[in-house]
């Protein structure tokens, strides 16, 4: 214990240690508090949060998985896409890296439908608290920083969910926490865990290399005789981690429905010369970027979710922009000596944040790249609240722009409604979960295999009227087992030489009728859902 407030306080001379340690621990409670307000005003309790209830569908794929990774080391069944798989193991379309805390919390305190949500709470508690030990916030920053923090609601929303985003929002929160800390009083260690964090990131979500070039400049700007040493150890560094996730991807990722990123920019200028490339990706830059600002103008007139998301980077990215500026020029002018740690970690994420918009009109679907957007604003939310500007202007500005969309404008349950227990859905999961357990029991030669695979039809006609499958009640299905999400029209064409052993579809729907005429024993069924099994 002498030793802990011996490094203590040689760590924070300029601050007693008590005062930096009540700081960390009271922003390490905010989360936690903004969680159980939430559910106050929506007269729940935190332990009534459902994940079944939630009409994310990602978010049981990820729960799933982890739960197969938990309990054999990875899932006994193929997860994919019309029946895709990876080439090794059995892991669907996304890096098994995006969610290695949840394996670590499952390995240690098991796995339920309260984990992940646990979990989260846990990490962007420790984050916050490192954020302090490493920054050290004045307590008007704090207080900026916590008005922010909790009108920035997607906070609330995700830490209450089966997505991986709070542990995306952690990793980046800490990184430029630990940059800010190391631009302040280099330190090789710190550099190294840039590095490894900004590494890991990448492995997580590719764009995420963009974070690995402030760690690099650190390294330039530390050598003597131009930096080459740390040029080219930055490149070999960027390279490695390159090469494991084009390796995770290509041997570990199962194909899905569409490719999850374009590259047809890049390849007009192989194909059609620079001058042909350049038209192309103007042109694709034009056309996306009016759709983008279609996305803003319904995010500010009916609360679009998308074009919130769009409005507040944009507006976000905007500060960032000016600050970043008004602050360079002022170094150059001299006007400014102080803080210098701080404006090159905001250059670098104001750069980050448009070279991510780039990224996102050239290579991704807006609606569903939107969300990559969220880990970005999360870093501003504590970056903002350290920039020196009188009265704050910037972060009220942003604080507003967070009230607008993410409060005011937050009208439609699919993106805002954290899912909380609904006595039905239990009631029905529960009886699916007893009565799958004595039916379904995995084939362990040779796994990961077929054997272990429920299709899970996306939709089906019911009476002529298209019914999406209610595939919560897939939570349902004994620990290890795949799921392969096939559309419907996969399945009929190809309803005789499906390699999976089971297959889920709506009730009363024209599949459940094929597999009626084909003669396959119905496993267990409901008023909602039938399971099938194919052989």
């Amino acid at each position: 214990m002498e030793k802990f407030i011996g490094w203590w306080s040689r760590a924070y001379r300029g601050e007693k240690r008590y005062v930096t340690l009540g700081k960390a621990v009271l922003l390490a409670l905010l989360p936690l508090a903004c969680v159980l307000a939430y559910c106050g005003t929506q007269g729940r309790s935190l332990g009534e949060v459902f994940l079944p209830a939630s009409q994310w569908n990602d978010e049981l794929f990820y729960f799933k998985q982890v739960e197969g990774i938990v309990n054999y080391g990875c899932p006994q069944g193929y997860f994919g896409f019309n029946e895709s798989h990876a080439l090794k193991l059995s892991f669907a379309a996304w890096s098994p890296v995006l969610v290695f805390p949840w394996i670590l919390w499952g390995l240690l305190f098991g796995w339920n439908l309260m984990s992940p949500i646990w979990c989260n709470l846990l990490l962007l508690s420790l984050c916050c608290f490192l954020y302090v030990w490493l920054v050290r916030p004045a307590w008007k920053q704090l207080g900026i920083l916590a008005f922010l923090f909790c009108l920035y609601t997607p906070f609330v929303r995700y830490l209450l969910s089966g997505m991986p985003e709070v542990i995306c929002f952690c990793m980046l929160i800490l990184f430029y926490a630990l940059a800010v800390s190391h631009l302040r009083a280099e330190c090789v260690w710190k550099l190294v865990l840039l590095f490894a964090l900004s590494g890991v990131m990448t492995l997580m979500r590719p764009y995420m290399l963009l974070f690995m070039l402030l760690p690099a400049f650190c390294w330039v700007r530390r050598e003597k005789n131009g930096g080459w040493k740390g040029f080219l150890g930055s490149a070999g560094v960027m390279g490695l981690v390159l090469g494991l996730y084009v390796g995770i991807k290509h041997y570990l990722g199962a194909e899905y429905f569409t490719p999850l990123f374009f590259t047809d920019w890049i390849s007009a200028y192989l194909e059609q010369g620079i001058f042909g490339g350049t038209g192309y990706t103007a042109s694709r830059l034009y056309y996306m970027g009016k759709a983008f600002l279609g996305h803003m103008v319904q995010g500010f007139r009916t609360g679009l979710a998308s074009g919130a998301i769009f409005g507040s980077y944009v507006i976000c990215m905007g500060i960032l922009l000016v600050h970043s500026a008004a602050d360079w020029a002022a170094y150059r002018k001299g006007k400014k000596t102080e803080g210098k740690a701080l404006l090159i970690a905001e250059v670098h994420l104001a750069f980050s944040f448009l070279a991510m918009l780039f990224a996102l009109l050239l290579m991704y679907k807006l609606t569903e790249g939107s969300k990559h957007l969220l880990t970005f604003l999360a870093a501003a939310v504590f970056v903002v609240p350290l920039m020196e500007t009188r009265y704050y202007k910037k972060a009220v500005l942003l604080g507003v722009t967070f009230a607008w969309f993410f409060s005011y404008k937050a009208v439609d349950p699919y993106d805002y409604q954290v899912p909380f227990a609904e006595e039905e859905r239990a009631a029905a999961l529960e009886n699916w979960r007893e009565a799958l357990q004595g039916e379904l029991e995995l084939e362990r030669e040779n796994a990961p295999n077929y054997e272990n695979v429920v299709i899970w039809t996306f939709e089906d006609r019911v009476e002529g009227e298209t019914v999406n499958t209610p595939w919560q009640l897939l939570y349902a299905l004994p620990e290890g087992f795949g799921i392969s999400c096939c559309m419907r029209d996969y399945v009929t064409e190809n309803f005789g030489d499906l390699q999976s052993r089971y297959l889920a579809c709506p009730t009363g729907g024209d599949i459940q009728g094929m597999c009626k005429k084909a003669g396959y024993p119905l496993v267990y069924g409901d008023g909602e859902l039938v399971l099938y099994r194919l052989r």
